[in-house]
Formats: structure tokens, C-alpha cells, sequence
């Protein structure tokens, strides 16, 4: 069947009957291919006959589906002609692991992060309104993504809308039970029948034009029909907002979904379609752990198990300092947003049940939520990825730092995250977060120096961040200094040029001094460990020695690392030349970590002939930035 799909559409062209055996194909397809990519299984998995049946029902690129996060649609991928290219999945110029516009027009919008796709939804609706036209709009939102405050944003200003717009509900934690399940589809299957709603707005209109005595019917009627439905129907809290809530339905079976979403497409207005699915469908390791499946390396199809041996993280690393800290301190407590097991929590939660809190896909509020924390007499210590963790800026900025409250955030994923690409970048958290006035901004240079850094955060007052990488927290051999605020550590001493660097960058700043040693160039190394506040009277130091000062930052150049350097060069008048290295002016796109610091030029290799060449033209005139 796989073979049959081609181009957009091609799906029309089999029978229903047969589609069941497409999704087999489909299901074995992905796994083969994440297994060597690696990738989100669990999910997408999960979604195979769900997406089957969207496609027999629509038209692309003419309907629009909206995936919320869109780590679910690869088989959206795989049916809208790019069967050829999936095995370049998440690879450096190959195909996305997440719907991207730029890569096909059957991808309606670039997702990556949770609880936006209603939001985007309403607003297709409303230009398809202004233009005239009758395509189909359709969102498709997870029950871990209704934990989010936009999501009900959304859905409040969906109900307003008089023209259809399909919500499907993907509800993969199977919460509603089967007794239950069976009597709610029995009522979806009258509800959802064309003279069934025929029926009830034939009806409404006939007793309005009843004087006095109408109302009063009416409002009988709906009240009696309300009281049954909060007996039976689990979508009263969609239906109260005038949402038209349709199931729940076997999200694998295609037949009964595809009957489902084509009366859902005859309803005058928002319908949400509650589809129950199984995470992990078809692969027993992924049913069995669909945490672990979520996002996985490559792995053997066999057993599961992946095909490198895994190594201590800085997620690890987070996890045994935060334990070990929470056993000799009561006060400390840890918050999360749906990520216990991703920012190495499970251990926490399981040591400290009482001090943990995983507030949902709510970051925004898991923030501010970290303030009362606070101001109740607790040392809270928050752990977002830092792709996360800007959706909650203005938290951050007014009720964090206005208030000058001491809360921990700890920074996962920061700096180049690797094959997720550009919507998990965590290469704006040193600017969005320096900004914030009360905020002190760390990095370490490795998983020893993150735990140091964890404990002196905890000991100190007001708003502290500490942001590290993904990936592997090996021990780097590099000394390691007592931290002191607002203090950097000297590496080592040279004196032809100075390299300064924060968190990862530090190791790739060694790397290029052993290049640059071979030519005979004796470069200082600085671990700057603050980006905010920067350590000054160091620079002020170096720049009595040095002629060229080289920044290196996973972070983007406006607000990071290199521009606080070069201002407190032309602010001290210190004649130094500044040359940043950064991840620039763009979104990264996906690739290895290693590729991605390449292209942004902040590898060892590039920092090494950058300096060189600098050095080859003999310092320079004025004080400028190259």
C-alpha cells in the first residue's frame, strides 16, 4: 500500500477497507527509520490511523491541519509526498522532524512548541471567512497541550465563531474508562448524525415562535438535556462554552473516524472530536515505556535498547546536586512543566514527594507559581528547557525580577540543541534572561562546575539562573576554582590573544588554543562563568595584555555574551579589538550539535583560523568589533 503514496492525496486512491493495512506499512515505515535517526516515536505512533483518516477526508494543500508541537506528524509527512526523504529525517538539509512551511505546502504552520495550534486555527478561520472561501480548518491539540493557558484562550474565542472549525481532541492516556467510553459513543453516534442536529435546530426554531410560552419550553428543554448530558457526556465543560463536543472515538479506527470528522465538517461552528489513541500503538517497547519513546536516539528494533551506551548528562548532573541539596535543606523545593523525566526530576519527585510540583504545559505559570513558592518561605528551584522557558518572559521579567524574589531557574537544553532544529534552539536564554534587572545569569563549563553553580545559586538572594547544554556532562579535566559572584576563572594564561567563554563554548575554546598552539599563537582561555553580571575588572586586566579579545557563545549575538564584552570595552576606553562568535542573527536549523556550531562559526576549528587570521594582520587602529 506504502508504495501507492506518491503526492498529496494519493491516499483517495485506496480503499477504506485496505487503509488498515497502509497504516501496518506506515507504522513499521517509522519505526525502521527513528531507529536510525532517531526521533519522537511514542507519539507518532500513536497517531497512524488518525492521520489516515484526516487525509481521506481532506484535500491538501487546500485544507489546512494544524499539529500542536507537531511532534506527531511524521505519517502526515510520509502522506503528502515525502515518503523519498524521510529517511534524511532531523538530519542536517533533510526534512523536519517537526510541520515546516518552507518544506511543503501541506504544512499550514511551523510548530514545535505546545498549546498554539486553536489559536492558529481561529485564525485561518477567520481570513477563510474574509476571503469567502469553504476549506476545511483543522487542529489537532494533545490532552497533555490543554494543560496550557493558551489553549483555553483560544478555545474561548473559538466559540464565537459561526462557521465550522473541527478541534480534534488526540486524548493518548486512554483517562476514559470503557463503560464509560461505550455509552458516550452510543450518544456520539445519534449527536453526530446530520438529522440529529437538523432535528434539534428544527425543533429550537419551531418553539421561539412560540410567544411567552416558547422560552420557557426552551429553557426546560436545554436545562433537562444539560442535566443528562453532565451525567453521560465528558465534553460539558466544551459544550457549556458553546463548543459542539463529539465522542470520545477509537482514534484507530479509521472507519468510524472517518464518519466521525465528516459529520464533524457538516456542524455551523467550533466541534471539538475527542479521539482516544495509545502512545506507542504497534511497538511493545514504546507502549511499555512511552516516556522513554518520546524523543529517542537511534535504537535497536529488537530489543529497544539504544545503539550508544548512555552516558551521564547535565541533566544528571542536575539531578544528583538537586537531590543532594533538597536532603540537607527542607526549604528547597522543585517545579517542572511536564518534563520530570526530561530535566532529570523522577529521582526528586520520588526522594521529596511533598516538595515537587509538575504544574502541566504551563510555563507561564509554573513560574509565577515558583514566586509564591518563595514568598511562602521556600527556595524553589525550576527546571525548564530554555526553548520552554521564554514563553514565560513576561513572568519572568514582572513577577520574578520586579519583585526580586529568589527563585533557581534552572536552564536545561540551553545553547545548540541539535537534530530538534530551530523551534528548540535554546540560543536566546543569556539575552532574554541578562535583560531582567535583579537577575543573575550563570553558565558552567562542565557537570562538575553545574553542580558548584547549584549550590552557590541556592545560597544566594534575589533571581539566579543557571543554563546548561543537552548532552553529555563528561568531566573535562579543566581546573576547577571556588565560584565567586561575578567572577571569572582563568583557564589559562597566554599572551597573544584572549579567548572569553561561557558554558559549552569553554570547551571548545580549549580546543582552540591546542590548534592555535601548533602555530606557535599562546592563547589566555577564560571561563567568564557570569553573564551577568560580567566580570570587568578581569577584562579591564586582560586588556592590558591583549590586543584581541574573542567571545564564544551559543547564543544569538543581540544581548549575548559578545556584546557585553565589547560594551565594557568601549565603556572603559580599553582599545582592545572584539571579534563575537555566536549563533548570529537566525533560527539554527537541525543538524548535529557539532554541524550546527560549524555553521555558526563557533567551533574550535573556526575559532582557531578566525584568531590566526586577526593575529595576521596585526591587531588593529581603532576599537571596533570585526
Amino acid at each position: 500500500m506504502l508504495e501507492l503514496i506518491n503526492r498529496p492525496n494519493d491516499i483517495k486512491n485506496i480503499p477504506e477497507g485496505r487503509l488498515y493495512a497502509l497504516a501496518n506499512e506506515i507504522r513499521r515505515f517509522i519505526i525502521n527509520t527513528v531507529s536510525r535517526t532517531g526521533g519522537h516515536l511514542a507519539s507518532n505512533l500513536g497517531t497512524v490511523e488518525l492521520t489516515i483518516a484526516l487525509h481521506s477526508v481532506c484535500s491538501f494543500p487546500e485544507d489546512k491541519i494544524i499539529w500542536d508541537v507537531g511532534h506527531q506528524a511524521y505519517t502526515h509527512k510520509i502522506l503528502t509526498g515525502r515518503k523519498d526523504e524521510f529517511h534524511t529525517l532531523r538530519q542536517e538539509g533533510g526534512i523536519s522532524g517537526f510541520p515546516k512551511i518552507e518544506e511543503s505546502a501541506c504544512d499550514s504552520f511551523d510548530t514545535g512548541h505546545s498549546s498554539n495550534s486553536v489559536s492558529a486555527g481561529v485564525g485561518y478561520v477567520r481570513a477563510r471567512e474574509l476571503s469567502g472561501g469553504h476549506n476545511k480548518i483543522i487542529s489537532v491539540i494533545g490532552d497533555g497541550a490543554l494543560t496550557g493557558g493558551m489553549a483555553y484562550e483560544a478555545l474561548n474565542n473559538a466559540a464565537e465563531l459561526k462557521t465550522n472549525f473541527i478541534i480534534v481532541l488526540n486524548d493518548n492516556k486512554m483517562s476514559i474508562s470503557r463503560n464509560i467510553g461505550g455509552m458516550a459513543n452510543y450518544l456520539s453516534e445519534m449527536r453526530t448524525s446530520a438529522r440529529y442536529n437538523a432535528l434539534k435546530n428544527g425543533i429550537t426554531y419551531a418553539l421561539e415562535k412560540i410567544p411567552v410560552v416558547g422560552n420557557g419550553i426552551i429553557e426546560s428543554i436545554r436545562t433537562t438535556k444539560s442535566g443528562i448530558k453532565q451525567l453521560f457526556i465528558p465534553g460539558m465543560l466544551f459544550e457549556n462554552m458553546g463548543i459542539t463536543y463529539l465522542g470520545p472515538v477509537d482514534g484507530h479506527n479509521i472507519s468510524l473516524m472517518i464518519k466521525t470528522f465528516k459529520e464533524a465538517g457538516r456542524v455551523e461552528g467550533p466541534v471539538i472530536v475527542h479521539v482516544l489513541t495509545e502512545k506507542g500503538r504497534g511497538y511493545m517497547p514504546a507502549i511499555k515505556d512511552p516516556e522513554k519513546f518520546h524523543g529517542i536516539s537511534a535504537f535497536d528494533v529488537k530489543t529497544g535498547m539504544p545503539l550508544k551506551e548512555k552516558k551521564k548528562t547535565y541533566s544528571d548532573a542536575f539531578s544528583d546536586t538537586i537531590c543532594r541539596l533538597a536532603k540537607e535543606n527542607d526549604k528547597i523545593a522543585a517545579v517542572t512543566a511536564a518534563m520530570k523525566e526530561g530535566t532529570g526530576l523522577e529521582r526528586f519527585s520520588e526522594l521529596f514527594p511533598k516538595r515537587f510540583f509538575d504544574v502541566g504545559i504551563a510555563e507561564e505559570h509554573a513560574v509565577t507559581f515558583t514566586v509564591g513558592l518563595a514568598l511562602g518561605g521556600y527556595i524553589p528551584v525550576a527546571a525548564i528547557y530554555s526553548s520552554f522557558l521564554q514563553r514565560a518572559f513576561d513572568q519572568i521579567l514582572m513577577d520574578v525580577c520586579a519583585q526580586n524574589q529568589h527563585i533557581v531557574l534552572a536552564v536545561d537544553r540551553a545553547g545548540l540543541i541539535g537534530e530538534d532544529g530551530s523551534t528548540h534552539q535554546g540560543c536566546f536564554d543569556l539575552s532574554y534572561l541578562t535583560m531582567c534587572p535583579n537577575m543573575t545569569v550563570m553558565a558552567p563549563k562542565d557537570g562538575n562546575e553545574l553542580a558548584a553553580m547549584l549550590e552557590f545559586a541556592v545560597g544566594l538572594s534575589g533571581p539566579v539562573a543557571v543554563r546548561y547544554p543537552r548532552g553529555e556532562a563528561a568531566e573535562s579535566g579543566m581546573p576547577q576554582s571556588a565560584i565567586e559572584y561575578g567572577k571569572a576563572e582563568i583557564i589559562k594564561r597566554g599572551k597573544h590573544a584572549a579567548i572569553l567563554a561561557i558554558g559549552a563554548s569553554v570547551a571548545e575554546a580549549v580546543k582552540a588554543a591546542d590548534i592555535l598552539a601548533e602555530n606557535n599563537i599562546d592563547a589566555t582561555i577564560v571561563n567568564m562563568r557570569f553573564a551577568k553580571p560580567i566580570d570587568e575588572e578581569l577584562i579591564c586586566e586582560l586588556a592590558k595584555e591583549h590586543e584581541l579579545f574573542y567571545t564564544m557563545e551559543e547564543n544569538v549575538r543581540a544581548g549575548g555574551l559578545g556584546e557585553k564584552v565589547l560594551d565594557a570595552v568601549n565603556r572603559h576606553r580599553l582599545g582592545v579589538y572584539v571579534h563575537i562568535a555566536s549563533a548570529g542573527d537566525e533560527f539554527v536549523k537541525q543538524g548535529t550539535v557539532a554541524q550546527q556550531r560549524a555553521h555558526t562559526m563557533t567551533d574550535a576549528r573556526s575559532a582557531a583560523d578566525k584568531i590566526a587570521e586577526l593575529i595576521s594582520k596585526g591587531g588593529q587602529q581603532d576599537i571596533r568589533e570585526a
